[in-house]
């Protein structure tokens, strides 16, 4: 059984491309979908990481950023990505490792009626692992010799916002995308709105922060840059883009982006999110190597005739 997605990927920016690969392919064990390039700024590389499938719900993307600042903490921000694993078990296996390894990570916690493991890859991107609370969908995770079944990561269980004005965020997505809030969640002086769908891969949430105080997150290095949030087609894609246009929200505009079809606008608390269909058009294939420069660059049909010179620019 296969249930959409509420999450279809979140998109984070680091420095070093070669150490995200390490980081999320050879750690943390997710899948390589595809070595590509930001289709927007093509000397830029852009990864797709995922399940074995490259299903809409596990895909977790990261652009290079070179040159640029560190973020800045602050609200109206994509603060975190939390993963699914198997059980509370698994999150032993994985505090284990990310100690062995180095990775800042805050020790397993009480949190949503469970628990949480908080960690941050090398350029800060904030993430976080949970066991899941889905028993009912097929999940295709990538098993390695070192990380069994029992401890592999699943897919994307959620993602925390961080904003000033959680109200609007919250009707915005409950109007636009049927969701419903399910929780209120009092920590000391945090109070976090959970939203969720019935019947979705993962039962995937959005946790909305309420931060009047901070100041606004300067957007860098360690940055989520966008959440993308899943339609069946690109007939659902139409109906959210007269939402966008109604509501007067800044947008891109319905894009092919040939590997699927998504539009970008910026929603009340000006967080980026862009809406992409599930019915995707890229083939999975297995690279059949652990070697970041052995892995081949994909490109979209447009792009291909400009292969050299995008190559000679990404290599140098």
């Amino acid at each position: 059984m296969l249930n959409s997605s509420v999450i279809h990927h979140v998109s984070v920016i680091n420095r070093d491309i070669e150490q995200t690969f390490r980081f999320y392919h050879k750690l943390l064990g997710l899948d390589l979908l595809l070595k590509t390039v930001n289709q927007d700024d093509v000397e830029m590389y852009h990864l797709f990481f995922g399940d074995t499938k490259g299903r809409p719900g596990t895909e977790f993307t990261v652009f290079q950023m070179k040159d640029g600042v560190d973020r800045t903490f602050g609200t109206n921000a994509i603060e975190r990505t939390v993963f699914a694993v198997p059980t509370v078990e698994a999150l032993y296996f994985w505090e284990k490792r990310l100690n062995e390894n180095d990775v800042f990570n805050c020790e397993i916690e009480d949190y949503n009626d469970s628990k949480i493991l908080r960690f941050e890859d090398f350029d800060g991107v904030q993430l976080g692992m949970v066991p899941i609370r889905d028993t009912i969908n097929d999940f295709f995770p990538r098993e390695t010799a070192e990380i069994s079944l029992d401890n592999v990561i699943l897919g994307i269980d959620s993602v925390h916002l961080r904003v000033r004005y959680p109200l609007a965020t919250s009707k915005n997505m409950q109007r636009m995308f049927g969701l419903e809030v399910t929780k209120n969640i009092h920590q000391g002086s945090l109070l976090t709105t959970v939203l969720s769908k019935d019947n979705t891969l993962f039962n995937q949430e959005i946790h909305i922060i309420e931060d009047k105080m901070s100041s606004r997150e300067v957007l860098g290095i360690g940055s989520a840059h966008h959440i993308a949030l899943s339609v069946k087609d690109t007939s659902e894609l139409s109906e959210i883009e007269q939402q966008v246009i109604e509501r007067n929200f800044k947008n891109s505009g319905v894009k092919y982006r040939e590997f699927f079809t998504s539009i970008y606008f910026r929603e009340p608390n000006q967080l980026l999110f862009e809406v992409a269909t599930e019915e995707i058009s890229f083939t999975k294939e297995d690279y059949g190597s652990t070697e970041f420069d052995d892995i081949p660059l994909s490109l979209p049909r447009f792009l291909e005739r400009k292969r050299e010179s995008i190559e000679s620019h990404l290599y140098k």
